[in-house]
């Protein structure tokens, strides 16, 4: 059972490199990921654990804009709901505490977008 919360880049990268371990051998979401970072995993976790630490920790080390990457992914809100699980229970199996609860948040709130910003560009493209 997790007995503390998130509060160094060592946890960060300890529930990056969790999770990502997780997304690679999932059924329905392992396959994107698998393919689109094909050769280029260190590099997507190294951006991961600038990320997650800019927003978790307040240490800016991440510059970027998230979203782009993601417009053009064969994927949906069964996959955003995949990726929401694994990386909850990914969180509460690691982490208990205010910083674990934000980095849960930060995550739905992102998918959320993520999702909405996908639908919306594929609806825009057919019209």
């Amino acid at each position: 059972m997790a007995t503390q919360d998130i509060s160094s880049l060592g946890d960060i990268k300890l529930l990056v490199n969790t999770f990502y371990a997780k997304v690679q051998d999932d059924d329905l979401i392992g396959p994107i990921f698998n393919q689109k970072m094909l050769g280029r995993w260190p590099e997507h976790l190294e951006k991961m654990y600038r990320f997650w630490q800019t927003i978790l920790l307040e240490e800016h080390t991440y510059s970027g804009s998230p979203f782009p990457p993601h417009k053009q992914l064969p994927i949906d809100q069964a996959h955003f709901d995949r990726w929401m699980e694994i990386f909850t229970s990914t969180v509460d199996f690691l982490f208990v505490g205010k910083l674990a609860e934000e980095a849960k948040v930060r995550a739905a709130n992102m998918a959320y977008m993520f999702n909405y910003k996908i639908e919306y560009f594929r609806n825009a493209e057919k019209q």
